[in-house]
């Protein structure tokens, strides 16, 4: 990795990363726009978690808001420049734009503006802080680690960016001395956390409509690296020295590894190869589980003495987890080395409690089966992540066939990633393609999905593979292309960040109409 830093920090201009973060106690009444995000709705969890009045709003109503209103929130449906008439503090996301109402009145009347990182960062005071960031798996990642925590007892607090199923929940406040948060790296708003263990799946080229460029990108994670172990005062009780977990397979993190080594930082690596201080070996897959054999580098024991008895204690372990695919191992790995060396946890309930791990919303969340045809529906929004979902597909689909329904996210990303993009998708037998999900983004000129089903089509004209491929314009258009197209043993992947997760459901109700 290059030793060049951006001349400035990488982080939305709107908001001071550097700035100082009150303690949540003195945030007074907090209203949060766009309550009802994945995201956001988790910081309206802990905020009333941590006692302090919440209110917030968004602009269609859902079943998240009902929620939050059940704990204690009030939550208003649309935006109205009243609703921050009587707060004290507003947070926002970089997705909220600047001529949003609340927000306009909220910087008129001189209130605190905080962007969801940092609200974020003012509840993990004084505790154990491990952020979890990476352009694939960090969400897996994040919440594999919460679960296994909770399953060795030590009741940390989360955040992870998808609802755990079994408790439902996307955030809370626990009792323990650990807290955990999914740190997104799209807008830099990672570098608020200063974790004591930074965890980074991967350094891959996304987000590039902020970053400009992949030095960009690699930058801003060294800047990440960098911050581990700076949240406590020096000399403090609660100083610690830090750890870097990140991936020895991805060339991006093997690099930030190399730098912090360089550095003087303690870095722990996971992967499949030989140079991996926790390597996974004797990888089986069987049906929707995956198991793989533990192997500790002799070079890694020599950590300080405890850990390096705790890295001896995994060698020769069995890890397993309750999905499909070598990548749901590895953000495994990258879990148990923040669990058992980052935070001292036992490494035979860790492993337990991974191989009883359940899952997240959205992440090959199995949605249901009618008349032989699964539905599974997946977050997957960039290359890497698309390639690795159509991938596990491909494992558990036979003797069927895989039929896939993506939607672009973003112009950009799209323009940006066309050819990667099909290059995953190819595999597939079926592919419905929808229009692109702009989310925050203006339509672009000369850029569509077509750009990716073009690409799809060629490299299925040139390879053994043949992907059928169908265009279609509106969800429900390709809720009834697909119904259509499905027939018995067929698996059916609905694949994007955007508003694809609707079509599941609607073509179980259609097959179930039709038998």
């Amino acid at each position: 990795m290059s030793d060049a830093r951006p001349t400035r920090r990488p982080f939305t201009p709107r908001f001071d990363v550097d700035a100082v973060v009150p303690p949540a106690a003195e945030l007074g009444h907090v209203h949060v726009l766009a309550a009802g995000g994945a995201g956001m709705s988790a910081v309206v969890r802990l905020l009333l978690d941590a006692g302090l009045e919440v209110s917030g709003s968004d602009a269609r109503d859902s079943a998240v808001l009902d929620a939050l209103r059940t704990q204690g929130a009030t939550i208003h449906v649309g935006h109205d420049a009243a609703y921050v008439a009587d707060a004290d503090t507003l947070v926002v996301s970089s997705a909220v734009r600047d001529d949003n109402v609340e927000l306009v009145a909220a910087r008129a009347a001189g209130l605190r503006v905080l962007h969801r990182s940092q609200a974020l960062a003012s509840l993990m005071a004084g505790r154990r802080r491990v952020a979890v960031a990476g352009a694939n798996g960090k969400t897996t990642t994040t919440a594999m680690l919460t679960s296994a925590l909770l399953t060795a007892g030590a009741d940390p607090s989360f955040a992870i960016g998808g609802e755990l199923v079994g408790p439902e929940v996307n955030a809370r406040l626990g009792e323990g001395d650990a807290f955990v948060v999914e740190a997104d790296e799209s807008d830099g708003s990672f570098l608020v956390y200063h974790p004591d263990v930074a965890v980074v799946t991967n350094v891959q080229p996304d987000h590039l409509d902020f970053y400009g460029t992949f030095e960009g990108v690699r930058a801003a994670y060294g800047l990440f690296a960098e911050s581990i172990g700076t949240a406590h005062p020096e000399g403090s009780a609660d100083a610690v020295a830090g750890l870097v977990v990140t991936s020895a397979d991805d060339e991006g993190a093997r690099r930030l590894a190399e730098e912090r080594r360089r550095a003087g930082a303690r870095v722990l690596t996971f992967g499949t190869g030989e140079d991996a201080d926790l390597r996974l070996v004797d990888v089986v897959g069987e049906g929707l589980r995956g198991r793989a054999r533990l192997v500790v580098r002799d070079a890694a024991r020599g950590v300080d003495a405890p850990h390096g008895q705790a890295l001896a204690d995994l060698d020769g372990r069995t890890l397993e987890v309750a999905m499909p695919g070598t990548h749901n191992l590895l953000d495994a790995a990258a879990a148990l080395l923040a669990a058992c060396i980052g935070l001292d946890a036992d490494p035979t309930a860790v492993l337990a409690g991974l191989a009883d791990y359940r899952g997240t919303r959205r992440r090959f969340e199995a949605k249901g089966e009618v008349g032989g045809v699964r539905v599974v529906d997946d977050y997957a929004h960039n290359p890497a992540k698309v390639e690795a979902v159509v991938a596990s597909g491909r494992q558990v689909c036979a003797p069927g066939r895989l039929v896939v329904c993506f939607q672009p996210h973003l112009y950009s990303r799209t323009r940006d990633f066309a050819p990667q993009f099909a290059a995953g998708l190819a595999r597939a037998d079926v592919l419905v393609l929808l229009d692109v999900y702009g989310a925050r983004e203006d339509p672009m000129p000369g850029v569509s999905s077509a750009l990716v089903s073009d690409e799809v089509r060629r490299l299925s004209a040139e390879e053994d593979h043949h992907c059928e491929v169908h265009d279609v314009v509106g969800l429900d258009a390709a809720a009834e292309t697909l119904s259509g197209l499905v027939r018995p043993g067929d698996l059916v992947l609905t694949v994007g960040a955007g508003s694809v997760t609707t079509v599941g459901p609607v073509l179980l109700h259609a097959l179930e109409a039709r038998a």
